[in-house]
């Protein structure tokens, strides 16, 4: 039997401790005062310790905290795919990653508003080192992905995250949420890392690699932001890797990342539930009979596939082509308004003299319509 203490979140008899532990917690009760602007925090602090379950605590407080992030920093949030889905039934959700926090809060938001059951969330170590982080994470139902660890320690931290969501699908009735990858998405181009999915089936015990990917009932979902708030901050990481430098994070990147991804303005939202991957995809994989590592890939292509062909273009995306290769092939995509006010961002977050720094901000955005159209190619 794993001992799951070290990568768990909270249960329900430790929410009340934990909230009265941090709600005054100046970031805790900067977070709090934002979500209810109209309360005295005498009376933010009473409904907060109230809370008695991290569904109490998600749907009273952070609900709210995610209503608020909408309406201050976005356009709106549309969704689409999600009716499709049972009320309740436990899926496995895997999804393109574009932000920290906001990429798993949004999906939980949609899945609130559907009657649908909300997910158990992985997040990497590295991004809640601070306690207060650390128990807010614990609170949201965030389970823990070790990071920095040798080859050894990293194969039994594997198995151990890949016993728990297995607990958590089968055992518990709880969704999951995973990203594809490690770490976010810098370039604007989502793929499906075969290491996730090898982790994820460390678990599958007798069961074939297909078969136990089939049973637990992938979903992939893509999210969809109109504008990065991040994309500026992306840009150091995607420089150090074009000009083949190494790249070393500053002490706070990751919060400062969390702040202007939730803060910063981010124009229209769409979440696209894929459907779940039909057991005749599993069948047909296994059928083939070819080797594990081979059947991750076609499985990772598979996850790809479904992202991009449910993946919501935006103006700002084709524009960003457009620019990228010196043509008008989707100016019916976007007015002349729309790209004066896309050249106005790059102009205030590039140095328009250096084109290596021009052509990689414009790829961040202009990658997905980059990848819609090899999947459309590959079909034909």
């Amino acid at each position: 039997m794993q001992d799951f203490e070290d990568i768990r979140f909270y249960k329900d008899e430790e929410v009340e401790e934990a909230l009265r532990q941090y709600v005054r917690h100046p970031m805790v009760k900067a977070l709090l005062q934002f979500t209810f602007p109209d309360k005295e925090f005498s009376e933010i602090e009473e409904l907060v310790v109230k809370c008695r379950s991290i569904r109490d605590f998600q749907t009273k407080v952070i609900y709210h905290s995610v209503d608020m992030v909408l309406e201050k920093s976005t356009e709106g949030l549309t969704y689409s795919g999600f009716e499709g889905l049972k009320e309740d039934q436990a899926y496995f959700y895997i999804s393109n990653h574009r932000d920290i926090i906001l990429d798993t809060s949004l999906l939980n938001y949609t899945l609130y508003e559907n009657n649908l059951v909300m997910t158990a969330s992985a997040i990497g170590d590295n991004l809640v080192k601070k306690p207060f982080l650390l128990a807010l994470s614990a609170l949201n139902r965030n389970f823990l992905v070790l990071r920095g660890l040798g080859p050894r320690e990293m194969l039994k931290s594997s198995l151990k995250l890949s016993e728990y969501i297995k607990k958590l699908l089968f055992q518990d009735g709880r969704s999951v949420w995973m990203a594809q990858r490690e770490g976010r998405t810098k370039d604007g181009s989502d793929h499906t890392q075969q290491g996730v999915l090898k982790m994820l089936a460390m678990a599958k015990g007798d069961l074939s690699l297909c078969e136990y990917f089939s049973k637990i009932k992938m979903v992939p979902v893509a999210i969809s932001y109109e504008f990065d708030p991040t994309d500026i901050l992306k840009m150091p990481e995607i420089m150090a890797k074009r000009m083949k430098e190494t790249y070393v994070k500053s002490a706070n990147e990751d919060f400062n990342s969390i702040m202007q991804g939730a803060l910063g303005q981010k124009g229209r939202i769409h979440i696209s539930a894929c459907g779940v991957m039909e057991d005749e995809i599993f069948s047909e994989i296994e059928a083939q009979e070819i080797s594990i590592n081979d059947q991750l890939k076609v499985v990772a292509e598979k996850i790809d596939q479904k992202i991009y062909e449910n993946y919501k273009l935006w103006p700002a995306n084709f524009i960003a082509y457009d620019l990228l290769n010196n043509r008008e092939k989707y100016s019916s995509k976007y007015s002349d308004k729309e790209k004066r006010q896309f050249e106005r961002r790059l102009m205030r977050r590039v140095d328009l003299k250096n084109a290596l720094e021009v052509n990689s901000y414009l790829l961040m955005y202009a990658n997905p319509v980059v990848n819609k159209e090899s999947l459309y190619e590959n079909k034909s």
